[in-house]
């Protein structure tokens, strides 16, 4: 649990907004500052999660404001062993874009230039 809270915090910008119970029956709120009521990612403690299917690219998304801090999300997970997808630019709708394997294993991506988010007015363009 604290290795997927450590995670959520250092690369996406969550922070915990509600955290109860201890070992098996811990349950961790997180969301992002100023959105708590909006959206919420809930952490539970459990014994065993299976790892995601290496050919299943399923994956959570966080729009970042530019292409140099995609690149600095690369950077940072690719020293603390996180980084699967070294950032790369792909046609429109994908953008640009970098990959991480979260502590259970579950692909998180962050992109700029995608038909949401920052950089949505340019992502017809080729950068």
């Amino acid at each position: 649990m604290e290795r997927s809270v450590d995670f959520y915090q250092t690369f996406c910008g969550l922070r915990v907004v509600h955290d109860r119970g201890e070992g098996s029956a811990r349950v961790v709120w997180m969301a992002e500052p100023g959105r708590e009521t909006d959206f919420i990612f809930v952490f539970m403690q459990g014994d065993h999660r299976p790892a995601q299917h290496p050919h299943d690219y399923s994956h959570l998304g966080f729009a970042c404001e530019s292409r140099d801090a995609v690149d600095a999300i690369a950077e940072q997970a690719d020293k603390a062993g996180f980084l699967v997808w070294a950032p790369r630019q792909d046609a429109y709708p994908v953008g640009y874009y970098c990959g991480l394997k979260d502590p259970d294993g579950y692909f998180v991506e962050f992109s700029y230039g995608q038909p949401l988010g920052p950089g949505a007015a340019q992502g017809t363009e080729s950068v």
